[in-house]
């Protein structure tokens, strides 16, 4: 191989820095939306710039398709998708308007006859799925996809008829649950974080914790992960720890760990940045390009919770 005179990237200390190595994983793989949300949140990027890649994925009936969620390919719309929409658009500070309108009017065409949202709508069948969300003609409400949702709409005070039922919903799913598993209960803590009845959802939260500790949900010794089962289903390195549950220090879930477990959990977040400057995903994979697709999401969601705790990023 001819030599190009290239010289080697430098030593320095904000070279060898997480967010620098992270930020050379995500040019060289991720897809135009995860490279413009990573210069938006480290890198003096523009919510123009995310919104422009989003407005990709959007569909004429309000919702987003395209495997704008990478486990559900083709063009048609889902709840997963217009979950992961809102997510972003509350990220840049867009969740709000005529867009957000749109959407929710999407979700009231999807929802179920309680009014809460599927995990996937019979739309999908005929186009590549990950195994784990089997498409059924009659699907159930889910927590999984509701509760976030709720969450977000409600964290950005907006105003629908769908959030009503919707929100009843939520709260009959929380405050039922007996036993559950670390996806279920991310997304209660989506919904409790941000509902409007803060000593209901202060109760509520203080309930889910106890539980999560009594089931062993969250990993709390990382350097003990034989103690911790996984949940059934899962992959079998799908363990979660404290950070996966508690985002952010002011998440509701933040009550439920010591200082200690949480300053050994972001420790074990902070190691795993691997030598290609990203972070793996746990969950069982199905296919290369979902996988692929992925780990960028993974990467921007380790270095924003490290970021929001005070660890040094870049």
């Amino acid at each position: 191989m001819a030599d190009t005179g290239a010289s080697p990237l430098p030593s320095t200390p904000q070279a060898r820095s997480p967010l620098f190595r992270a930020e050379q994983f995500v040019w060289l793989t991720a897809r135009v939306l995860e490279q413009r949300l990573l210069a938006y949140h480290f890198l003096h990027g523009t919510p123009d710039a995310v919104e422009a890649a989003l407005d990709a994925y959007r569909n004429e009936d309000g919702g987003y398709g395209h495997a704008l969620e990478p486990d559900l390919r083709g063009p048609v719309s889902q709840p997963l998708h217009a979950a992961h929409a809102l997510r972003v658009l509350d990220a840049i500070g867009r969740c709000g308007g005529q867009r957000v309108e749109r959407v929710c009017r999407y979700l009231t065409s999807v929802s179920t006859a309680d009014g809460a949202l599927p995990a996937i709508h019979p739309s999908q069948r005929g186009y590549p799925a990950a195994p784990s969300v089997p498409v059924l003609d009659d699907p159930p409400s889910e927590l999984l996809v509701t509760g976030p949702v709720v969450g977000l709409l409600h964290r950005n005070e907006v105003w629908h008829a769908w959030l009503f039922r919707a929100t009843d919903f939520c709260w009959q799913a929380v405050e039922s649950l007996e036993k559950s598993h670390p996806h279920e209960v991310q997304a209660a803590v989506a919904f409790l974080d941000s509902v409007p009845d803060r000593p209901r959802a202060e109760a509520a939260a203080d309930r889910l914790g106890r539980m999560v500790r009594e089931q062993r949900l969250a990993a709390l010794d990382p350097d003990r992960l034989t103690a911790y089962p996984v949940a059934p289903g899962y992959a079998p390195a799908e363990h979660h720890f404290p950070h996966d549950f508690a985002r952010s220090p002011d998440s509701l879930a933040r009550a439920w760990f010591t200082d200690d477990e949480m300053a050994r959990s972001l420790d074990h977040l902070a190691s795993e940045q691997q030598d290609d400057g990203g972070w793996p995903i746990r969950r069982r994979s199905w296919s290369p390009a979902p996988a692929l697709e992925a780990r960028p999401m993974v990467t921007i969601a380790a270095l924003r919770t490290l970021r929001s705790y005070g660890r040094f990023v870049g």
